[in-house]
Formats: structure tokens, C-alpha cells, sequence
């Protein structure tokens, strides 16, 4: 297996030639946004230089190349996630449309008054809120795994409370903990059950081997801004019959087969939920971002991102043992996510003091606010790491906490 050398891997991305307050910047965010290497760059402005086009629809040879890459990069993310076929991704901004689309096409198909999904406790808010909406507009039921003190999910009754129910909706990871759930044992026991299973990728693609048909999920969303890409691209994949079946999301552009004054026919999937002109530089871009991975290999980038946490657990407790760390307290438990509260000090307060040195962390709810509350927190800090952090970078956010502590000891 390859062996990720951060120090190398740094020099990739332009952002870290720049400094921040006069200091080298500390990127620690990544579980928000990642940061882009010169090559996701370097293909969105080429693509723009010398081959923009609309997809799909010009018979002319830039057109007809637009097409071409953009369908390339459709191909490259179903490698990449292990799909079956090109045809199982549809495009969509990022996995928050990736997951309303599958609510409100199938959910809206499927699901009746009275009708179970079953989320967790640790859902960010675009894993949830589509399905209180459906709530409140079908009346469906809605249940819960609840998550223990040590950041795991309790699966104690997790029979019970599949029981009847259509779907099941997980994070792979925590936003906020980390914590890898067990998907695949989670998909098995739903399959069981009689219920579809909806998995939130958006912390796992980037981080981690990914085989949406190992897994056993029906859906898998994922988005390309966390994952070294650009912003405005994401996909979601699904199984080919579940995406013949369900109604068009968006309607217009190139999701039709044909129209007339009394009706319209559907394109064949995945185009059938990809209305109007693409993000074709975005997915050009996503393109890219999939190679920069694929290069590293992504065993090697999950090992790393292992040990680093392993680390920062480790010099997080030893050196501020009243740190308040959320989470399992295993980095084989968790992916690169460490979400913390420092003594009585505000989180924003914090993070603008960190900031100073250079170190920039997430502080808030990480729009997971049912779990801030199971957490008995209104908000935390929250360091994340990729593939361009090392130890120099954890050993900085030590630092700069210390000196937070001298700030607020005043």
C-alpha cells in the first residue's frame, strides 16, 4: 500500500502559498469544504479555454468534446464508488440535492401517511429535514437510532425499530463525531426488514474506500467540494431499476424525450433527473479530483487520516486534559473529525483566537442541531483533517489553543 506524504501532497495546492495573519495556514476544515489541488484548477480552466460548449446537443467538435468529458467524468465517479454502470450517478449540486431528489422523486412516489423511515440521532440537517418536510406534507412516521454516550449509534433495538419500515436513512460518517457507522450491517438488517437503505456519503467518498454494491445500499450521495473537487458538483447513485422507476426530480432541458401541448416523455436515466444545462466544468473538475485520489489510493488516505487522528486524540488530551472531545475515544472508530468544546469559552470566540494563529476550525452546530442537543451543547469546534495535513498541522492547533488559554485566562 502507498504511503500519503502530506509534505509533498501540500505542495499541490496553491492555497498554502499564501499566508494568513503573517502565519502559515492551518487548514482544519476540510470536513466543510476541502481545499483544490492544482490540477482540478488547472482542468476547469483549460476545459473553459478550449472546449466550453453546451453537452448533449451540439453536433460541432467542441460540443461533441464537452460531451465527451463530461460523461468521462460521470464514469470516472461510478469507478470510483464501484457502481455498476456510468448510468446508476446522476449529477446534482452536492449531496443535500442528492438526498431531496430521492425524497421527493421516490419518497413522493412511495411513501403514504402512516409509512416508516427510519434516520439516527447524528443526521446532518440535509439527511433529516427532506424527511420532516415529507413529514409534515404526507404524514409519514418517522423514527430514530439514538446515539450512546460514547458516539456510537445504540443498535440495541435496531429490529424494532426497522420494523415496517420503507427506508432507512444513515450518515456512513459523522459529520460532527466521526463515527463510522456500520453501514453494511445496518443495509443487511434493513433489507430484512423489507426497507430501502439511503446512505450520506459525504464524509466517507472523500476519506475512504467506497463500493456502493458491497455496502448494500440502494442510494449513496456524495459531493465534490469535500472531496478536493470544486463546489457545485455532487451525484447521487441508486440502483437502475429504482431510478427507471422513480418520476423526474426538475423538469425541462435534457431530461426530456419528447414534448407535446398535452404532455412529455422522460430521457433515459441518468439524464431523466438532470434538467437543464449541467455543471459541466464542475463535473471537468470533479473529473480531476477523482484521479487526484485514485492516485493516492484511498486505503493509503484512510490509513493516514487514521493515524493523524490517532495523533491529535493523543496530543488533544495530554496537552489540555480539560478539553471536552466528542466522539468515540478510538480513531478506528471514527474518520477525521474531532469535535471538541474548550472549557466555557463560545466556539466562535474561539475559533476567530485560533484563527489569529493561522488555524482554521469549524465552530457551531455543523448544521446538526438534534445532535448538539443529545450532546447537551449548543455548539463546538471542530478540527477535520485530509490528505494534506500532518502532524506539524495538529501540533499548531495545540499550540494555538495554549495560547487561547493564556487569551481567556486574563
Amino acid at each position: 500500500m502507498a504511503v500519503i506524504d502530506p509534505v509533498a501532497i501540500k505542495k499541490d495546492f496553491p492555497i498554502f502559498e499564501r499566508p494568513v495573519h503573517g502565519k502559515r495556514l492551518v487548514y482544519l476544515d476540510s470536513a466543510s469544504s476541502s481545499q483544490k489541488p492544482r490540477s482540478v484548477i488547472e482542468a476547469m480552466n483549460c476545459y473553459y479555454e478550449t472546449t466550453h460548449a453546451n453537452v448533449h446537443r451540439g453536433v460541432y467538435e467542441i460540443a461533441e468534446r464537452a460531451t465527451r468529458r463530461y460523461e468521462a467524468a460521470r464514469a470516472s465517479v461510478a469507478r470510483f464508488i464501484g457502481a455498476a454502470s456510468p448510468a446508476e450517478v446522476v449529477f446534482t449540486k452536492n449531496v443535500t440535492e442528492a438526498i431531496n431528489l430521492v425524497a421527493y422523486s421516490w419518497g413522493r412516489a412511495n411513501l403514504r401517511a402512516g409509512d416508516v423511515v427510519v434516520l439516527t440521532e447524528m443526521e446532518h440537517h440535509a439527511n433529516l429535514v427532506p424527511w420532516l418536510a415529507l413529514k409534515a406534507e404526507r404524514g409519514i412516521e418517522l423514527r430514530y437510532i439514538p446515539v450512546t454516550d460514547d458516539g456510537l449509534l445504540d443498535l440495541g433495538r435496531l429490529d424494532e425499530t426497522l420494523d415496517g419500515a420503507k427506508l432507512l436513512c444513515v450518515a456512513s460518517v459523522s459529520n460532527v463525531l466521526g463515527t463510522i457507522n456500520p453501514v453494511t450491517e445496518l443495509a443487511a438488517a434493513a433489507h430484512a426488514a423489507g426497507a430501502l437503505v439511503l446512505v450520506d456519503g459525504a464524509q466517507q467518498a472523500p476519506h475512504m474506500p467506497t463500493d456502493v454494491s458491497a455496502t448494500g445500499c440502494d442510494f449513496f450521495g456524495l459531493t465534490g467540494h469535500k472531496m478536493l473537487g470544486p463546489t457545485g458538483i455532487g451525484a447521487l447513485w441508486a440502483r437502475r431499476e429504482l431510478l427507471e422507476a422513480m418520476p423526474p426530480f426538475l423538469c425541462g432541458g435534457e431530461m426530456i424525450r419528447d414534448v407535446r401541448l398535452d404532455g412529455f416523455s422522460t430521457n433515459d436515466v441518468p439524464w431523466k433527473f438532470e434538467a437543464g444545462t449541467p455543471p459541466i466544468a464542475e463535473a471537468v473538475g470533479l473529473d480531476a479530483a477523482v484521479a487526484y485520489l485514485h492516485g493516492l489510493g484511498m486505503e493509503a488516505v484512510r490509513q493516514h487520516e487514521r493515524s493523524l487522528t490517532a495523533y491529535a486524540l493523543a496530543a488533544l488530551r495530554e496537552a489540555h486534559p480539560d478539553l471536552v472531545i466528542h466522539g468515540h475515544p478510538s480513531a478506528d472508530r471514527r474518520g477525521g473529525v474531532i469535535s471538541f468544546v474548550y472549557k466555557d469559552v463560545h466556539p466562535h470566540d474561539l475559533s476567530q483566537v485560533l484563527d489569529q494563529a493561522g488555524v482554521c476550525v469549524r465552530a457551531g452546530h455543523h448544521c446538526a442541531k438534534p445532535l448538539m442537543r443529545r450532546l447537551g451543547v449548543g455548539a463546538t469546534a471542530r478540527a477535520s483533517f485530509s490528505v494534506y495535513n500532518d502532524e506539524s498541522d495538529v501540533d499548531a492547533l495545540v499550540a494555538a489553543l495554549a495560547d487561547a488559554d493564556q487569551l481567556f485566562s486574563l
